[in-house]
């Protein structure tokens, strides 16, 4: 019995003392951060043409899949995650928050190195990333308000749901229109401007994500433990998801590939940028995003690599 109390003695100093961690993060570092984001989606979105919408009408159902994968099923696990869990409330909500997110950057990359359906992942993109305008601040709030320790969180904050639907709309809506846009009226220099945009603004994201993270290494230090295996679950969770969802809707093995990537790689950049604008660098939800944006790179990589050198098969089977 004493042992039972001094454990949630120290559980409850720990939680209250990581909620009241502030990530350091200075305005111009946010504004750096917006400016990256919206300069990665303008180069993913280089490589987007109207057609890509158009394969939308004429084969809906993986596309319909992929989203479901992405803004239903996975803040749905999530949610049942927390409550199997019951993680610090802060940590819970950098959760809901990672998973109300739309696919990763990146994900068109490893989707064609794993020798998915790359034109399905661009789809997926395009799609996921203008209803994330509404269904990222939509998800947050609804699976956030339903947990009753990210509730009363919710409440105290107080978010205006309207100031995060623009400024999601600004960093990924914007860019992404004025990419396909360009792609559409200057097709071959979009073609050769879109090769060098994605590497070098995903550089840059890298080094501003490392950049966080040496500035912050002792508190980040100090609280790893509490996320390095939530993190690891969450994501490989994650990506079954997406493919166990592909594979049950009988979708063939490049599209389970790509859908499984899909919601396995979640934007995390933009979950970082949400955290620092509206919930003041809350210690939790920012380091469970951050250490989430460094694995996913890895999983996602090494997933990738797997299937490159595994042969695609005519028929995928739980």
């Amino acid at each position: 019995m004493f042992l039972k109390n001094v454990k949630f003695k120290y559980v409850l100093v720990i939680e209250t003392t990581i909620d009241a961690v502030r990530i350091n993060f200075n305005t111009e570092t946010l504004w750096v951060l917006n400016l990256i984001l919206a300069f990665i989606m303008f180069g993913v979105a280089l490589d987007i043409t109207i057609d890509d919408f158009k394969r939308l009408v004429r084969n809906p159902k993986p596309v319909i899949v992929g989203v479901l994968s992405q803004f239903l099923v996975l803040p749905f696990i999530t949610f049942l995650l927390v409550l199997i869990l019951n993680p610090m409330p802060s940590m819970a909500l950098g959760m809901f928050l990672v998973a109300a997110c739309p696919g990763g950057n990146i994900s068109n990359f490893i989707s064609s190195l794993a020798k998915g359906n790359t034109a399905l992942s661009v789809t997926l993109t395009a799609n996921a990333t203008l209803l994330a305008i509404f269904l990222t601040p939509l998800n947050l709030s609804l699976w956030g308000s339903l947990y009753e320790p990210t509730h009363m969180m919710l409440k105290e904050i107080a978010i205006a749901p309207l100031e995060m639907i623009e400024l999601v709309a600004l960093i990924l809506g914007v860019p992404l229109i004025a990419g396909i846009w360009i792609n559409h009226r200057y097709h071959q220099m979009a073609r050769k401007l879109s090769k060098y945009l994605k590497i070098i603004s995903l550089g840059f994201f890298i080094c501003l994500i490392l950049v966080v993270v040496f500035n912050n290494w002792m508190l980040i230090k100090e609280y790893l433990m509490y996320v390095f295996w939530i993190v690891l679950l969450h994501n490989a969770i994650a990506f079954l998801t997406g493919y166990s969802l592909s594979v049950v809707s009988k979708l063939s093995a490049p599209d389970v590939r790509s859908i499984t990537i899909e919601t396995g790689i979640q934007n995390s950049g933009l979950g970082l940028v949400l955290i620092f604008t509206f919930f003041e660098g809350l210690g939790g939800m920012a380091i469970m995003t951050a250490f989430w944006g460094i694995w996913h790179l890895i999983s996602g990589l090494l997933l990738g690599s797997f299937w490159a050198y595994k042969p695609l098969q005519k028929k995928v089977n739980l």
